[in-house]
């Protein structure tokens, strides 16, 4: 269905000078639709969604977005190149941006599976899937992997792996910059012990200009993601956009140059009110939304109470848009003290 030539024209549409990871049980598409509130032009993920789920799971469920979040990616988790290209083309037909591969994460769950940072020992099978997905769908085909797993953990076993997944067709790598330790880790740990080396990444750019290099791992403002431009085309944030959304505000303005003026934490705030309504309406909860939003007003007047409000109503039923406003007066200064 694909060609090399419209493959490099889709993946040439989409700006991935900055984006959001794609974070388990975290970036669902209530999240991703907050998200774009803050910001216009960071590219959002899925979560990572597993081959079986979509070809024999509640497809609508795992799948179904809000057209207001694009640009936004899906991420799948797999190892069967039949399976992948079959999931590539639903993910196109659902109008996703781009289809991304899973070579990073290190659970033991996905490693059960024998897909995620374990692929990394298995270039040739990565790059069959890769293949199999282009000629799926004409959606650019992307990787996000480590720079290494347990012992292998040398620039040139990093650099050989993108090699000969890049002769596959895949012009688009994300680069978490540690490696993962399949054994003895927990996914948490793999996110913070491993030693983080941007060199590698630095280096991966130097040698292959003709690649989208995408750095991520410990990046945790936006001053820090302007340096690593200097290096890379892009930048992926992960926890720290969760845990502090608002840090994307001047994300527009900075890292995609859009002069408009970014939007203030009320405003965005009420902006989620007309979704939050039509999502309750349709038997969604309260929390399942309001949860994604508890960073908002971190290091603000009343953060503290916003984040209280939302996490104690959220849970009752009669929880909703009462709730949303209640937590947002906790957060207005009193007279006396805004004069």
């Amino acid at each position: 269905m694909s060609s090399e030539s419209s493959t490099t024209q889709a993946t040439s549409r989409l700006d991935r000078r900055l984006s959001v990871a794609p974070m388990m049980d975290w970036t669902d598409r209530h999240e991703r639709y907050f998200l774009r509130r803050i910001s216009r032009h960071t590219l959002l993920y899925t979560e990572m969604i597993t081959t079986g789920a979509i070809l024999y799971g509640d497809r609508d469920r795992f799948l179904r977005f809000n057209q207001a979040e694009h640009p936004v990616a899906l991420q799948l988790g797999g190892c069967d190149p039949v399976a992948l290209a079959e999931c590539a083309a639903i993910g196109e037909q659902f109008g996703y941006d781009e289809i991304n591969l899973n070579v990073g994460c290190p659970s033991d769950r996905v490693q059960a599976a024998r897909f995620g940072a374990c692929l990394m020992a298995e270039a040739p099978l990565v790059a069959d899937c890769v293949s199999a997905m282009q000629k799926a769908c004409a959606l650019p085909v992307t990787v996000k992997c480590r720079i290494g797993i347990d012992e292998q953990d040398s620039y040139g076993f990093f650099a050989d792996f993108i090699e000969r997944v890049a002769e596959a067709g895949c012009r688009v790598f994300t680069v978490h910059a540690r490696k993962a330790w399949l054994q003895g880790l927990s996914p948490k740990q793999n996110r913070e012990i491993p030693p983080l080396h941007y060199d590698f990444v630095y280096r991966l750019k130097e040698n292959r200009p003709d690649l989208q290099i995408i750095i991520n791992g410990g990046i945790e403002t936006l001053e820090q993601a302007e340096k690593h431009l200097q290096y890379v085309d892009g930048v992926m944030l992960g926890r720290a956009a969760y845990k502090n959304p608002y840090l994307l505000a001047e994300a527009d303005r900075r890292i995609f140059g859009d002069k408009r003026p970014a939007p203030g934490r009320e405003a965005i705030a009420l902006s989620m009110r007309e979704y939050i309504e039509q999502e309750m309406s349709k038997g969604v909860p309260f929390k399942r939304i309001s949860r994604h939003m508890l960073g908002l007003f971190q290091g603000q007047y009343g953060g503290r109470l916003w984040r209280r409000i939302l996490s104690e109503q959220g849970h009752k039923p009669e929880a909703g848009i009462n709730s949303l406003l209640m937590a947002l007066e906790a957060t207005h200064k009193p007279a006396e003290e805004a004069a």
